[in-house]
């Protein structure tokens, strides 16, 4: 009777045995798996039980929270939701997030180890700490008068402090309320179906997703090139760039619009925005020192990151020379983002050393205490500091005795430069407005901002856009503002 009780207790202990392995296989190898099933919404509930985290501008919360009452009790709020959505991104319980609320996700929703009372404690409890805090290095006065400048019309316009890289504007325009996405429901995905679904892809981030043409904007890289590679030594002495100019291998006449650019010099070339002079210079420059120029500013770089991450602009790296000959002025397949010019604007600003740009200057948590600061690093070095200065000055001429002169600030040296892109088949498209510039009190010893500015205005008279005349008043307006503050 004995043998058979043990043998009995022997099979009950390697049934609990069992139990126990299972268990632990459960809770430990597949609790990852199990955790990030689709079925099992006790994490989802969890995230929404506690308020997000609020991101700051100035100091002030441009987010919050709203309890519902429901499930998914804290839903993401919005103040001035357009005006910083570029910035923001959206928090939606039903899609997820972007931009900042996605990259800074783990210290919003408290779930970031750095937020814990102890290490590992989070993974240990599998709870979350209150939600941090991420401060912004947007400038509020700046932000709005981008916002304002572009009026609902489609754009972008960035602002970027050049010895820092702080990004202190980051516009993009139409907008969008995040708000609208926020929760769950009906509502909800009408309101996504119609943002998603409206022609100026207003939900699209043009400052730091979207590429364009950059047009005569881009003639201050190959201006860079041309400096740096001693295709030119004097700026002010005459080229051998003949008018009409007939791209390499083709019977194409490349046009002008300024007067007075037959073998103009490369200070009139950048002030009045000679097509000839510069496409010429461009291809004497040479591929490889074009190519390795323009990749010094940033171009086909598909790894920056602001902390979200940025679209890469393109330069070619294997052309033709008429096709190296459009490249140079900002044509054929040169695409950049209007972030990317900023970081052109700023390099020159400061004296040729580019700033990594960055959007969060700090992550708090609850209580106000820092967690991790962004520390100011370079980018590269993307010319030569003489290069840089003669830039500046032909920079400057653009605005005082240029095409630049809408961007004129009494009291301030301004640099600028124009830029008029073509596109669409046969470039029958209605050319994007641009404007680069940067501008430094007269009391500083460096510049206060650098800014670039793009307008599509797609419903424009092809004759009623430039960037002189669409641009540069907004790039003003954001260049003030950055200087009164």
């Amino acid at each position: 009777m004995t043998r058979y009780i043990r043998r009995t207790a022997a099979f009950f202990l390697l049934l609990l045995a069992a139990l126990l392995v299972n268990s632990a296989r459960i809770q430990v190898l597949d609790a990852d798996s199990l955790d990030h099933n689709q079925g099992n919404r006790r994490d989802t509930v969890a995230r929404y039980s506690q308020q997000r985290g609020p991101i700051l501008v100035g100091g002030k919360p441009v987010t919050g929270s709203r309890d519902t009452g429901q499930q998914l009790r804290y839903e993401r709020t919005y103040r001035q939701g357009p005006l910083y959505a570029p910035v923001t991104g959206y928090a939606s319980q039903t899609y997820g997030t972007t931009l900042l609320e996605n990259a800074e996700d783990s210290v919003l929703s408290g779930t970031a180890p750095m937020l814990a009372p102890f290490p590992f404690w989070n993974d240990i409890t599998r709870g979350r700490s209150p939600g941090g805090k991420v401060a912004t290095t947007i400038k509020a006065p700046m932000q709005r008068a981008g916002y304002e400048g572009l009026a609902g019309r489609r754009g972008a316009v960035v602002a970027i402090e050049p010895f820092s890289g702080r990004i202190l504007a980051l516009v993009s325009s139409p907008s969008y309320d995040p708000g609208l996405i926020s929760g769950t429901g009906t509502e909800v995905t009408d309101a996504w179906t119609r943002l998603n679904g409206e022609a100026a892809q207003p939900m699209l981030n043009r400052a730091i997703r979207q590429t364009y043409p950059p047009g005569s904007a881009f003639k201050i890289v190959t201006a860079a090139a041309a400096l740096d590679a001693g295709t030119v030594t004097d700026v002010e002495a005459p080229t051998d760039i003949a008018e009409p100019y007939i791209l390499p291998g083709t019977r194409t006449t490349l046009p002008n619009e300024a007067e007075g650019c037959d073998r103009a010099s490369l200070e009139y070339a950048i002030r009045w925005s000679c097509n000839t002079v510069m496409a010429g210079l461009g291809v004497e420059t040479g591929l490889s020192a074009m190519v390795k120029s323009a990749e010094k500013f940033g171009f086909n770089d598909s790894g920056i990151r602001i902390p979200s991450g940025v679209a890469a602009s393109n330069f070619d790296t294997r052309m033709s020379d008429d096709q190296l000959a459009l490249s140079s002025i900002g044509q054929f397949d040169t695409r950049a983002t209007p972030l990317q010019m900023a970081m052109v604007a700023s390099a020159v600003a400061n004296g040729g050393e580019l700033k990594y740009p960055f959007l969060v200057d700090r992550t708090l948590a609850s209580d106000g205490d820092t967690l991790a600061r962004t520390g100011e690093r370079t980018y590269r070095r993307a010319m030569n500091p003489l290069t840089a200065n003669r830039l500046r000055q032909m920079m400057i001429g653009v605005v005082e005795d240029g095409t630049g002169a809408n961007a004129a600030i009494d009291g301030a040296t301004v640099g600028g430069k124009t830029g008029t892109a073509q596109h669409g088949v046969s470039n029958s498209g209605t050319p994007y407005a641009w404007f680069i510039a940067w501008a430094q009190a007269g009391d500083s010893g460096r510049p206060a901002v650098a800014v670039a500015v793009v307008v599509e205005d797609a419903e424009a008279d092809r004759a009623d856009i430039s960037g002189g005349g669409d641009a540069a008043p907004i790039a003003r307006a954001v260049m003030e503002a950055a200087l009164d503050g």
